[in-house]
């Protein structure tokens, strides 16, 4: 394999040194923007350090001592960029907190992180005004929003206004190797965990990965994902402050397009659920115009021609229709969260989008490979990032076994949980559960999840992820899930869980004058699954398959929960 193209990028060994190096540097640039009315809407690389010096200054002024564990929960705005930034300037741990969860579900985490403070939007004031006496060790509720408060709650802005100066001299000193991060995943009481990761950690991370795949000043990131989830957090607002970008934050899902048309976004980081939707969209208004339908695949065919002969940026020109739909600056399209359909990326490129996929877990802060713009495969999770070493632990006879790494933003463990953490690595290294191989290049492709993984009656290993790529391209399916079911004899065969898609059927009933029931509906999957299945051995075939009236439980990065008790 030819040697990773990197690029030079500042070292940071600290987000206390990201913020304070960007704040000299883009000074009067725009840093972030909310496109929802909030009351710190709008702020510059300088406002958004002087936001954070004074609202550290008002935590201090509290009585909030450094290494404090502050929680953070609300919507993406620029007010938790600022809570996030202020514990990492200031010496505290930020904890945040995934904002779809139950409030069980918060309390729990709450709980078990040992918070002394929350901050959080008002949307949350109902939950915190009747839990003030249960969780006793929360000292201060600060709320974000403005409007009348609880008595026993605090205003974000107003403590800014209210703060004493301080000075940059008069900072903490951070120690890199320190606790600076809780994410927790969701559980139930003491049994969610949380991944403990340090400034030194994350820092690591976006060295690596700006190295890897440059961004600019000028680039315009539109954030649509959770702020709590490390890849919207490090990849989505650490990243674009690091390079003197700006981020923008969407009014909600629905409100995709728009935004990116909004701010002429430049960036997307989405998870691939988003761009399979967006590419059924694309694909079916194609299909439905006579004269689109002949000629778009032939002008994809003839610019990919061009561009291996040198012609570059044709593709943008020849759809640029499309292209203006998003706003007409799109310069790259970046999934994560989870594996895309190779086909999806492909599909997307081949209409002039440049879409690139990387790989890693919350416990790796999050990146551990990364596709480059001009060194890439679709069908793989990239090339592993200059800090970390990943090998595949006890590969079989295909050199498929279990992904291992190491590096400088793996995290330091498991908060209060020694048996989880020692579990999780083995001599040094972090098991990260998914199964995979390099290629000849030297490329990790994702096979799966190893506890998702299916043994044929062959005693073949089927991956399901592979196979519900296949199902989900379909358009009468929304979405899926296989798995392995016994069957009379005990053996285990493939079986999948399917949610149909509502819109498609209706069309199908407009179009044949067909009425829409489970008869109609187990005709129709049942011919588009043995077209699937004409394209498998015959070990991965789908044999079984159960039709499901609602979509399945979800995490914030749109994954299916698998093991949830809704999606059983």
């Amino acid at each position: 394999m030819d040697k990773i193209k990197l690029y030079q990028v500042p070292q940071i060994d600290s987000l206390q040194e990201l913020l304070l190096n960007s704040a000299i540097k883009y000074s009067n640039k725009l840093a972030m923007e909310d496109l929802s009315n909030t009351p710190i809407s709008k702020v510059t690389y300088s406002e958004l350090l002087n936001y954070v010096l004074k609202f550290g200054s008002a935590l201090k002024k509290l009585g909030l001592e450094e290494r404090s564990h502050i929680a953070i929960i609300g919507e993406n705005r620029v007010q938790w960029a600022i809570s996030y930034f202020t514990c990492m300037v200031f010496n505290y741990v930020a904890v945040p907190i995934d904002r779809n969860l139950t409030q069980n579900e918060i309390f729990n985490i709450i709980h078990e992180s040992n918070s002394d403070a929350i901050i959080f939007s008002s949307n949350y004031s109902d939950i915190f005004d009747e839990s003030h006496l249960s969780l006793k060790k929360i000292e201060h509720f600060i709320c974000m929003d403005e409007g009348k408060l609880e008595a026993q709650f605090l205003n974000m802005k107003e403590l800014i206004d209210d703060a004493p100066e301080i000075k940059i001299n008069d900072l903490p000193k951070i120690d890199k190797d320190e606790l600076a991060e809780i994410i927790f995943t969701s559980g139930s009481l003491g049994r969610a965990k949380g991944v403990m990761l340090s400034q030194g950690n994350i820092a690591s991370n976006i060295v690596a990965m700006t190295s890897m795949l440059f961004i600019y000043p000028e680039d315009r990131f539109l954030s649509v994902l959770p702020m709590h989830h490390s890849y919207e957090c490090t990849c989505g607002m650490l990243c674009p402050i690091y390079c003197g970008a700006s981020v923008h934050y969407a009014r909600s899902l629905r409100t995709v397009v728009d935004d990116l048309q909004k701010v002429n976004a430049t960036m997307l980081l989405a998870v691939p659920l988003l761009f399979d939707k967006m590419y059924k969209k694309i694909t079916k208004s194609i299909s439905e115009e006579k004269l689109k339908s002949i000629l778009v695949p032939k002008l994809v065919g003839l610019s990919n021609f061009a561009e291996k002969i040198g012609i570059k940026n044709i593709k943008k020109k020849l759809f640029s229709e499309l292209h203006q739909k998003f706003g007409g600056n799109i310069r790259i399209f970046i999934a994560g969260g989870a594996a895309p359909d190779p086909q999806v990326a492909s599909g997307l490129r081949g209409l002039g989008f440049n879409f690139l996929q990387g790989y890693g877990l919350t416990e790796s802060s999050p990146i551990l490979a990364l596709n480059q713009l001009d060194n890439f495969k679709d069908y793989a999770a990239g090339l592993p990032m200059p800090n970390a070493k990943i090998i595949i632990n006890s590969p079989d006879e295909n050199g498929v076994g279990e992904i291992f790494a190491k590096g400088t933003s793996v995290m330091l463990g498991y908060y209060k949980n020694d048996e989880a953490t020692n579990d999780t690595f083995q001599d040094g290294w972090f098991k990260t559960g998914d199964l995979g191989y390099f290629d000849a290049d030297g490329f990790l492709i994702i096979a799966g999840r190893k506890k998702n993984v299916i043994i044929s009656k062959s005693g073949k290993n089927v991956f399901p992820e592979e196979i519900e790529d296949m199902l989900n391209r379909n358009q009468f399916i929304l979405e899926s899930i296989v798995y392995g079911k016994a069957d009379n004899k005990q053996d285990e065969i493939i079986a999948a869980k399917i949610v149909p898609d509502a819109e498609a059927f209706i069309e199908l009933s407009e179009r044949e004058h067909l009425t829409i029931n489970e008869s109609l509906m187990r005709e129709v999957l049942n011919k588009e699954i043995e077209k699937v299945n004409k394209q498998l051995p015959s070990y991965k075939r789908v044999v079984n398959f159960e039709i499901r009236e609602t979509e399945f439980e979800k995490t914030t990065t749109q994954k299916i929960k698998r093991y949830s008790s809704n999606n059983q």
